[in-house]
């Protein structure tokens, strides 16, 4: 095989890749004005469902410009050699090949964060707020950029190094270190996430004492579940949306409510969705997803160690000077569809935990109010009722409202 013959698969993958995203993008959007299932008629009045269905359109055709413009962007930056470009520069300011590396996906990064602000910007300050989601200050938008730049330049930045370092030492068996160092940082980050990173941005204060914690004290006591730490977090600082989610393991376990779930939801339908993220702690599957994150990474590092030295990896993307660095980027080009077929079966895996975890909730405290409040948070973020079929086997890591409510309302040999 060439260079040149690598170099079109690489933009075929894209290409189709593309356009597979966008048959899917136009099946779901010729279903939003599906009538409203009967299940979901008390989901939206009639003003609330128009709302919804132009809070769709007005981002499916966003998507659509977007999108394009992306496409079009990373085609062009592949055919007129960006890449050889970008390594040329990074070679002007150093020989050693950690530094080239560091400032060459540095260089990478930075630019493609400047191109997509003005589309998140527009996303952020026009859409969301034209349907009354946004409340983020600009202020607050620079500063998480900055944050996130940051965390990316220190974070990523000494992960990368390490394992170009463990690769110039051991060659073909480097992907073991690499997949080790991901693979603490991976369990480091699901113990202390919520400890380190998210104060960064956004205040989280505990919930303080009275008839929602008293209730969410006798249910987690009711299921022999410890549960010390429930934080509230300011996500209002930013979006109406509201959410909850689970985190950590033994001492570190939590809870975080969003105070737009706190505000939208009666503590009845707060503790229902607390049974619900309960129920995914019981039924074991935050280790399930950690292991399988674990195996998948190292699967992919392998199969990256096998091509990794092949200098056609360098030289398909138009840089002469074959390294490491720009193999990673055409590596990662030619692997994305196997990583697509994994996000397919990690997303089945994932709405049946979804079924499970609402199961746990019926089973152990009440179906009717965890129905209600996935209705109203359906509501609250004017979401999608009637998804293609094919968007949500594709995209969804969750059922479908309709799927859930269905779910929850049917009999089984648990039910009185």
């Amino acid at each position: 095989m060439t260079a040149t013959t690598l170099f079109y698969i690489i933009i075929s993958i894209i290409i189709i890749s593309f356009l597979i995203d966008k048959i899917l993008d136009h099946l779901n959007a010729k279903h939003y004005n599906d009538p409203i299932p009967s299940e979901l008629e008390d989901v939206y009045d009639e003003a609330e469902y128009k709302k919804s269905q132009a809070y769709k359109q007005t981002n499916y055709k966003f998507g659509i410009w977007s999108s394009l413009f992306s496409i079009l962007l990373t085609l062009g930056f592949l055919w007129f050699d960006g890449f050889e470009f970008v390594d040329t520069i990074a070679r002007q300011y150093s020989s050693n090949s950690i530094v080239i590396a560091l400032i060459f996906f540095g260089i990478i990064m930075l630019g493609s964060d400047l191109i997509s602000t003005p589309f998140s910007y527009y996303k952020t300050f026009v859409i969301e707020a034209q349907f009354g989601f946004n409340n983020t200050t600009k202020k607050t938008f620079i500063l998480d950029k900055i944050k996130g730049l940051l965390m990316m330049a220190v974070i990523g930045g000494g992960i990368l190094a390490l394992i170009i370092w463990f690769y110039q030492q051991t060659q073909d068996l480097f992907w073991l270190y690499a997949w080790g160092i991901v693979t603490l940082f991976t369990i480091f980050m699901n113990m202390f996430y919520a400890k380190l990173i998210v104060p960064l941005f956004n205040k989280q204060t505990p919930l303080e004492a009275g008839s929602l914690r008293d209730k969410i004290s006798e249910y987690a006591n009711s299921v022999g579940f410890n549960l010390d730490k429930i934080f509230i977090i300011d996500g209002s600082k930013r979006s109406t949306k509201a959410n909850a989610y689970f985190s950590g393991f033994g001492s570190e376990k939590r809870v975080t409510l969003f105070d737009t779930l706190v505000k939208d939801l009666d503590e009845e339908e707060i503790v229902a969705v607390l049974a619900h993220e309960v129920g995914h702690y019981k039924k074991k599957h935050i280790i399930f997803n950690l292991i399988a994150s674990i195996l998948l990474t190292g699967l992919t590092f392998y199969i990256l160690s096998i091509f990794i030295s092949n200098p056609l990896l360098s030289n398909a993307l138009g840089v002469e000077q074959p390294s490491f660095h720009v193999g990673l980027i055409a590596f990662g080009l030619l692997y994305s569809p196997i990583s697509e077929l994994t996000s397919l079966v990690m997303n089945y895996f994932s709405r049946k935990f979804e079924y499970q975890a609402d199961d746990y909730a019926k089973h152990t405290y009440k179906a009717e109010p965890l129905i209600k409040s996935l209705k109203k948070l359906s509501k609250n973020s004017l979401s999608n009722l009637t998804p293609h079929s094919s968007y949500v086997f594709a995209h969804y890591s969750h059922p479908t409202l309709l799927e859930r409510v269905k779910n929850l309302k049917a009999k089984t040999s648990y039910d009185s």
